[in-house]
């Protein structure tokens, strides 16, 4: 079985982690469906070490690529989903079981690059982790057993994003703006609000979620918010020359 040609295209990002079993068996199950791309922001250093031994991902694990944070790990990604087993809590995105949410994000992946973010074992992603997503999904569970194994969950979705014949629920946005457009984006707007004082100087991170959230909803084009940046900068200096 030869690997779809979309899945150049998917970045397994795995948030946190901290069992090299559990890394390891991510690395191999992405190398059963053949996607290559593995992002790991913040692994715990001696799990991370122990899992780049794991049998048969060994390469994959020793390309994969560090970041510090989620916003440099989907810089390059127009379509960021998080995963969650949304156990007792109150989500702000919306979100879609992985037999809905395949089709769509096969269609983005025939057009560019998409994040697919997998949380720690032991408290998933956080609110701060939502906040760099468009929209999340889940594994339909049984209610006694909400959440899964990493290993296994990212088993799951890429199984999942390799079948064959899913058709797109909708078309692809070919010009989405970038994950790091959208963050240039977010800053220059988390600056200008408080500079007119719409937001206090330090502002909590709840703020800059919410904004975050609005942005991604929005979808703006990559020509939009290179436009929209634009704007912000001459707002911004136009507010500091009359200080």
């Amino acid at each position: 079985m030869s690997a779809p040609a979309h899945l150049d295209n998917l970045r397994v990002v795995l948030v946190s982690t901290r069992n090299p079993l559990n890394i390891g068996a991510s690395a191999r199950a992405m190398s059963n469906f053949g996607v290559s791309q593995l992002r790991v922001v913040n692994p715990y250093e001696l799990a991370f070490r122990e899992a780049r031994s794991a049998v048969g991902a060994s390469p994959l694990l020793k390309s994969a690529k560090e970041f510090k944070s989620v916003a440099e790990a989907v810089a390059d990604c127009p379509l960021v989903i998080g995963t969650t087993a949304a156990q007792n809590r109150e989500l702000q995105h919306p979100m879609y079981p992985l037999s809905e949410a395949s089709g769509p994000i096969q269609a983005h992946l025939q057009t560019g690059p998409v994040a697919l973010l997998f949380g720690s074992e032991k408290r998933g992603l956080s609110n701060h982790d939502f906040s760099y997503c468009h929209w999340l999904l889940h594994i339909p569970t049984q209610d006694q057993h909400l959440s899964m194994n990493l290993g296994q969950a990212v088993a799951v979705c890429l199984y999942e994003l390799a079948r064959e014949g899913k058709s797109p629920d909708r078309e692809p946005q070919t010009d989405a703006a970038t994950g790091e457009q959208l963050e240039l984006l977010d800053q220059a707007l988390l600056e200008a609000l408080r500079s007119c004082g719409y937001l206090k100087p330090r502002s909590g991170a709840a703020s800059e979620e919410k904004l975050r959230r609005m942005t991604r909803r929005l979808n703006p084009t990559a020509e939009d918010a290179t436009t929209l940046l634009g704007m912000l900068r001459q707002i911004l200096w136009k507010l500091k020359s009359r200080e």
